[in-house]
């Protein structure tokens, strides 16, 4: 994700770090080379291509405008509610180490080594949703929070977040037998892990569930149309100024089909996507620091604005 302060009103043109340009500028080229090729034939055979008019252009333009809106809105709102799940992670993440703190008995051995254990499997189930959401390799983030009498079994699970809830709830049933906490407290934490595993549902229905293949064909194919009809109705009234227009024209309809795309899905590495690996950081440093842990890891840092 870019952080960054909004840029000055004339270095905005010029930025190109979190924009969309590298990704349609081989669009834009296509339908400004078009266009110029357009208005060489006819400069040189007048009236190669006639005045049709902008009206029908107009209306084309207004429907592809409404199309690119609702389909921005729509990946927008996978966005937000993917950033609004990872929010919701972190306060569950800190409210069950909180409890696991405060009410169970750390008088004995035993109670301290659940203890840690507890907040342990949870930092490892941080890391692990987020390797699940990005389909990347889990292991180097996630084996050292867990014991390693559950490494084979870990690396045979076929959803590892939920495999790691499993290990939270056997280790919350060890409390309970054991009496190290009251029922009241034990309920309380297993609405946590319930919480948390409902979070890992959510982001799993995002991630597996992208819009209507049809509707982003019909839009992806509308635009292409649309650019390219474009310097055709224009070269007759616009004359050397069609390959400027279409180019902006261009630029705007391929850059919101280009950036619902890459909201579309939020979990990924992209510019714009989010920085999960910055957030489940965030988690571990603060549940390691509730431990009193002295080698606390860094926290992400953005490198060219950019927070991973």
């Amino acid at each position: 994700m870019i952080v960054r302060q909004k840029p000055h009103r004339f270095k905005i043109f010029f930025t190109l770090r979190g924009s969309i340009i590298p990704k349609i500028y081989p669009q834009i080229l296509l339908i400004a080379l078009l266009s110029t090729l357009i208005t060489i034939v006819q400069h040189w055979i007048p009236n190669s291509f006639p005045y049709y008019g902008t009206a029908t252009f107009t209306l084309l333009g207004v429907a592809l405008s409404l199309f690119l809106g609702f389909r921005n809105n729509a990946s927008y709102q996978r966005w937000w509610e993917a950033r609004s799940l990872w929010g919701q992670l972190v306060y569950e993440c800190r409210s069950l180490t909180r409890q696991v703190l405060s009410f169970i008995d750390e008088e004995d051995k035993a109670g301290q080594n659940l203890q840690k254990n507890m907040i342990y499997l949870t930092i490892a189930f941080t890391h692990a949703v987020r390797h699940r959401l990005r389909d990347t390799e889990p292991w180097q983030d996630i084996e050292r929070f867990v014991d390693p009498t559950h490494h084979a079994s870990m690396r045979q699970a076929q959803n590892l977040p939920d495999y790691l809830m499993r290990l939270m709830g056997k280790a919350l049933g060890d409390i309970r037998r054991q009496g190290l906490t009251s029922e009241q407290v034990i309920q309380n934490m297993d609405e946590r892990l319930t919480s948390m595993t409902i979070v890992l549902a959510a982001c799993e229905r995002i991630h597996n569930t992208p819009l209507p293949f049809a509707y982003m064909l019909l839009v992806h194919r509308t635009t292409y149309l649309y650019c390219i009809m474009l310097p055709f109705g224009l070269v007759a009234s616009l004359g050397w100024a069609t390959p400027l227009i279409c180019a902006v024209i261009a630029y705007t309809f391929f850059g919101l089909d280009a950036l619902s795309e890459e909201l579309e899905e939020p979990f990924g590495m992209a510019a714009n996507q989010l920085p999960l690996t910055a957030l489940s950081r965030t988690i571990e440093i603060n549940l390691l620091e509730a431990l009193e842990e002295p080698d606390l890891p860094p926290a992400i840092a953005p490198i060219n604005d950019y927070l991973s």
